[in-house]
């Protein structure tokens, strides 16, 4: 019988697993220097006897300042610096400390960083940014964020399907489908899309946006020009230049990020496109400083740091009998970037 909850010590964990101490508190951090079969075992044998359930439960039932651990995808993304915005302004009202992870969008490393913030006993995760398409590539996170959940810690998820968690579910499929909408009005049929890779649910559901938005207006999507690249600035700029070579009859661009976005109108600018007369661009997320591009950039408005707000006010909050799920809602945002389709 494993000894009573209040009593646990590290030592516990290290003596039933076979280990050092040293060994078993490397484990539980996510350290370096074990072999991962070890730190499974001794993660396993931490989880049976308990032994990460009473910080969690003293911070949040206490009430005493605490630490919020965030993981976002790429924290020089204006995306996630604006969620964090919101995040760190709620933390600020309620005393709390926010730690900030970065996870590059790989799944190995947002588990590592997942690791972490339980070892180091924060009493909320947040994580923020695009699940995956394929729910195995986070199975070994949602295995350890459910035992973090059943110890009492508190788990909110920004833009995520599969984890079993309160939820802020930005308008991914309905903005893309209304910003495709907004470039049909414009009379647009040859549109191409510049997008993150498909295992990205973000990406995937936004570019479900354009294809249902194409599909209603009758035309064939079976050819739709889409170039995939990273989800970031540097991708965007790829991604047009495969656009203007492989597809130069394009009259408009539909970048699923404004980050892409922003390349897309650098790599336009470089081959003297002029924008919105030769080539319209439209983008996603209406972050911070898109208006002050040049042109002003159209695009989809999510309320960024009100989803940074929300995220952690619901985590705050005590836990429902069945995860919470609130919508962001979404608007059109129309600026310089996109015009009438041009005259042959």
């Amino acid at each position: 019988m494993p000894r009573p909850r209040s009593r646990l010590r590290l030592a516990d964990v290290a003596e039933r697993a076979g280990v050092s101490l040293t060994t078993a508190s490397r484990a539980l951090a996510g350290r370096d220097g074990v072999r991962e079969e070890v730190a499974e075992r001794v993660r396993r044998i931490s989880r049976e006897l308990g032994y990460v359930a009473n910080p969690h439960a003293r911070t949040l039932a206490g009430g005493t300042a605490s630490t919020v651990g965030l993981i976002v995808h790429q924290i020089d993304d204006p995306y996630f610096s604006e969620i964090a915005g919101g995040v760190v302004q709620v933390a600020d009202e309620r005393d709390l400390i926010v730690q900030i992870c970065h996870s590059g969008r790989n799944p190995q490393n947002e588990l590592r960083q997942i690791r972490h913030l339980i070892a180091q006993r924060v009493g909320v995760i947040i994580i923020a940014g695009s699940g995956y398409v394929d729910p195995r590539m986070e199975a070994e996170s949602r295995a350890e964020l459910s035992a973090f959940q059943d110890a009492g810690g508190r788990l909110t998820v920004i833009g995520r399907h599969f984890l079993n968690a309160d939820a802020v579910r930005p308008d991914n499929k309905e903005g893309a489908e209304t910003v495709t909408d907004h470039l049909l009005s414009l009379g647009h049929r040859r549109i191409a899309v510049a997008a993150g890779e498909m295992l990205l649910s973000t990406v995937a559901d936004r570019f479900a946006g354009v294809v249902a938005a194409l599909t209603e207006a009758g035309l064939p999507t079976d050819e739709l020009p889409l170039a995939q690249a990273e989800f970031t600035r540097d991708g965007g700029r790829d991604a047009a230049e495969r656009i203007l070579r492989d597809h130069p009859d394009t009259t408009a661009i539909v970048a699923l990020n404004d980050a892409m976005a922003i390349g897309v109108l650098s790599a336009l600018r470089a081959h003297r496109v002029p924008v919105p007369h030769r080539m319209s661009v439209a983008g996603f997320d209406d972050v911070s400083f898109a208006a002050d591009l040049a042109p002003g950039l159209t695009t989809v408005r999510l309320p960024l740091a009100e989803m940074g707000r929300q995220a952690l006010s619901m985590a705050l909050r005590p836990p429902a009998s069945r995860p919470r799920r609130k919508s962001t809602g979404h608007e059109l945002v129309v600026r310089d970037s996109t015009g009438p389709v041009p005259s042959r």
